[in-house]
């Protein structure tokens, strides 16, 4: 088996195979993933929106230049759209106002409604709860499988090698190579790349780096039946402006998320039962929907930088982060992986991007 490469990524969730697909045929790649197959964490466990007006203002602009691929991807890799129609309702009660407004800042394309307005979209919201409502139409479902599956086959038709059940043990770099000893023997590369999801800091510390203090987030998610007294066909997300939960209808279900975020290490995650069941109760105080069962429910984890904004670039020579991307790993992942796979190749950025790497830089921190 090849041993001697110019990249090798660690992580094969939406950041490392993203990457693997974006830097073309000429380097030579290895993915290693520490999981016996691809996208177990956050990637595989993603109700993944495409909302633009998510984020803080460098990652609005990274929505912003991913609009391309999700609207315009390749048919040879993404036969189908990878975007559907779906909208988000945002919803504030008296003590969300507040938040409703943060949220409204520096927002485009947000349509604000009447309580009127609102019930009509989703007649199940409680009327005297609801004290403010806008909408964002053009927020749209991503398929994230076909995106991740579309570029995993990009990346091994360039080359790329996936190493699945092969964690990274340590890592050094000696006269310009790193070594990187895994439980299958000692690869090499150029480029050691930090793809890592939740075990990016651990995977920076067993490379001799250090770490930047990302942090894993819980959040969890349970379906529970479509209401009785309701067609849910055609409803919006529902999403609490002070993200004390959200929810959306799929498949006949209601899906509903505490939006919890709850630190924790590096993990399989799995759900709290009260966390999971406070998060549904502030729910039923916004909908006349009452739970009356939770038919199944998992947990993923979202890092964050300190900053909560998105870690790329070179820390020192050799070592690449792509980390940090919190809740807004999928819906960034085209522009991402576009910018990682020019800086890395010491290319110049795609257009409207170069502006960001300075905000991105994980040299930002040691600057402060």
């Amino acid at each position: 088996m090849e041993r001697d490469f110019d990249i090798v990524i660690i992580g094969a969730g939406i950041a490392g195979v993203g990457l693997a697909a974006a830097l073309g045929p000429g380097p030579k790649v290895a993915i290693l993933e520490q999981e016996p197959r691809h996208g177990y964490h956050s990637t595989g466990r993603s109700a993944a929106i495409y909302i633009r007006n998510y984020g803080n203002a460098v990652i609005r602009a990274l929505n912003a230049a991913s609009a391309p691929l999700f609207e315009r991807g390749d048919p040879a890799l993404f036969p189908h759209p990878l975007l559907t129609p779906r909208g988000v309702l945002n919803v504030a009660d008296e003590e969300g106002l507040a938040a409703h407004a943060a949220m409204l800042e520096g927002a485009h394309g947000m349509e604000i409604l009447t309580r009127e307005q609102a019930l009509a979209m989703v007649p199940a919201l409680r009327p005297e709860k609801l004290a403010a409502a806008a909408f964002e139409r053009d927020a749209q479902d991503i398929d994230v499988s076909a995106l991740h599956e579309g570029w995993l086959r990009q990346a091994r038709a360039n080359g790329a090698v996936l190493m699945a059940g092969t964690p990274m043990l340590s890592a050094a770099r000696i006269d310009g190579i790193w070594r990187i000893e895994t439980g299958s023997g000692t690869l090499t590369a150029r480029v050691l790349v930090d793809a890592a999801g939740a075990w990016a800091d651990d995977v920076a510390k067993r490379a001799g780096v250090a770490p930047l203090g990302l942090q894993p987030m819980r959040r969890s998610m349970a379906v529970i039946p479509a209401p009785e007294n309701y067609d849910i066909t055609g409803w919006p997300m529902i999403s609490d402006s002070a993200e004390g939960w959200y929810a959306k209808a799929d498949a006949g279900k209601l899906y509903v998320s505490p939006a919890e975020e709850v630190p924790v290490d590096p993990h399989d995650a799995y759900v709290d039962d009260m966390v999971l069941a406070e998060g549904l109760w502030r729910f039923e105080q916004a909908v006349d929907v009452p739970v009356t069962r939770v038919e199944r429910s998992w947990a993923g984890l979202r890092t964050f930088a300190p900053d909560r904004t998105p870690v790329l670039g070179f820390a020192e020579d050799g070592f690449f982060w792509l980390a940090g991307q919190g809740g807004y790993g999928i819906q960034t992942s085209p522009a991402m992986s576009a910018l990682a796979a020019t800086l890395i190749k010491g290319e110049a950025p795609p257009d409207g991007l170069e502006a960001l790497v300075p905000a991105l830089s994980p040299r930002r921190f040691s600057a402060a």
